[in-house]
């Protein structure tokens, strides 16, 4: 039987800053307030997983190595700071580019693999991001959804009143542990 509880968060623009592709590890930069959060998550019980659409792989612009060399640098950056991810699942691909696949966001694959892994209960978890491709598997898994309120956004702002719309992570994390069962 499932029973961790996970908080799925998007990478670019909900933990670290979106420069557009990130290929360099010098270009990872924590957004405020967002390893403070991470922190509180790890606090809580709950796991803090990564889950990213990394189209930059498919389009050539940087490649699995560039994007593992991203990621070690987001963790190194959490550590000092005293917050921690429990893992990265990514989707390196496009359907201009190559093609479609199972494990592009929104889409439930990379979700369901971090499930298996870590014998997450889906129904009793949070995803959070700052596009609604980032959100939209909670509907279909039977989690919940916080969406940060993402300035200059293109999401259809119809969509976005299925979810809870927050400024920021440390706000998303705020309404996840008022909603935690205490024990």
């Amino acid at each position: 039987m499932s029973s961790a509880r996970a908080v799925f968060l998007d990478r670019d623009g909900t933990i670290i800053e979106d420069p557009g592709y990130l290929r360099l590890p010098e270009q990872v930069r924590l957004l405020p307030n967002a390893a403070a959060a991470i922190g509180r998550l790890n606090a809580a019980g709950l796991l803090a997983i990564v889950v990213t659409n990394q189209s930059a792989i498919a389009r050539g612009l940087a490649s699995e190595a560039d994007y593992l060399a991203t990621a070690h640098r987001l963790g190194a950056l959490l550590e000092e700071r005293g917050a921690r991810l429990d893992a990265h699942f990514h989707c390196p691909h496009h359907p201009a580019f190559g093609g479609s696949c199972d494990c592009r966001k929104p889409g439930p694959l990379l979700y369901r693999r971090a499930a298996e892994r870590f014998g997450i209960d889906l129904a009793a978890s949070w995803w959070v991001g700052d596009r609604l491709r980032d959100v939209e598997a909670a509907s279909v898994l039977g989690g919940s959804g916080i969406l940060l309120a993402a300035p200059g956004s293109v999401d259809a702002p119809d969509r976005k009143k299925e979810f809870r719309v927050v400024p920021d992570l440390a706000a998303a994390v705020e309404v996840i542990l008022h909603y935690l069962p205490r024990p």
